[in-house]
């Protein structure tokens, strides 16, 4: 049954819950949430299966967590905020995080922000160059779309540097609509990786004390190497993993028991 954090400017947040034991929030990377994204439903259910209470939840500006643009990495964090609250029942525990993709940049802002996080797993974060500029002018380009209003132009934007074959289905499928109309939630997602180039990343990730779990698949696009190493260089307490997985979609059952080992041990 779906649940509702509010975040602190009273919007409503949507998320399921699974299991019982210690809390872990999914946090979706671009065009995830739950009604769009079976892999990470079923991942929820098989991470639940091995002791965990799981919260997969829709991010603002998605599915039923309807929201306003413009839509910031701010209230994102608001957002996560909130969800922990709930996750731990107002104990202000700790809370695992699961950041896929574009979402490990902002579950990285989350745990830099002070959030109460216990451990961090980065699924693929696709990190630029360190200090590099790219990622401000590509939000700069997005923020001009979003504001156009042009959901299909927003998501072309998007994934402009992303194999052409992924967008040639996606705009041939009959989810384009679904995409393009959550456009402006994809801005958090630009802002976090800009983020990461703002300063160096060993002086912007130094108060990241969290046990951290920087996961590729066994086949890969060619910047996630770079991208996880560069993470693990700079983040103190990091770890590589790799899962089975190829063009950035990974098994539900081998990510799950590959989470599952990492937060237990």
């Amino acid at each position: 049954m779906t649940e509702f954090a509010t975040s602190a400017d009273g919007t409503r947040i949507a998320y399921d819950r699974q299991g019982s034991g210690p809390p872990v929030i999914l946090v979706d990377g671009a065009m995830q949430f739950r009604a769009f994204d079976p892999a990470t439903t079923e991942m929820a259910k098989e991470l639940a299966g091995h002791g965990f209470s799981v919260v997969h939840y829709d991010r603002r500006g998605r599915g039923e967590s309807p929201a306003e643009a413009p839509i910031t990495l701010e209230q994102t964090i608001d957002d996560l905020r909130a969800l922990i609250a709930d996750a731990t029942e107002g104990a202000d525990d700790a809370v695992a995080l699961f950041g896929s993709s574009s979402g490990g940049a902002i579950a990285l802002a989350a745990a830099a922000s002070a959030l109460p996080v216990s451990k961090l797993v980065l699924w693929e974060v696709p990190l630029d160059a360190e200090l590099g500029t790219d990622g401000e002018q590509f939000l700069a380009g997005l923020r001009e779309r979003i504001a156009a209003g042009d959901g299909a132009a927003t998501i072309e934007y998007f994934m402009k540097d992303m194999p052409p074959e992924w967008l040639a289905a996606a705009k041939a499928g009959p989810s384009w609509p679904v995409m393009t109309a959550m456009g402006p939630s994809l801005e958090p997602d630009a802002e976090a990786l800009a983020w990461t180039q703002s300063a160096s990343r060993a002086a912007l990730w130094a108060g990241i004390m969290q046990p951290t779990l920087v996961l590729v698949g066994e086949q890969t696009l060619d910047l996630m190497r770079p991208a996880a190493d560069s993470l693990i260089a700079n983040l103190p307490h990091a770890e590589l993993g790799t899962v089975p997985a190829r063009d950035h979609a990974w098994d539900p059952k081998a990510m799950a028991l590959t989470i599952a080992r990492f937060l237990v041990g």
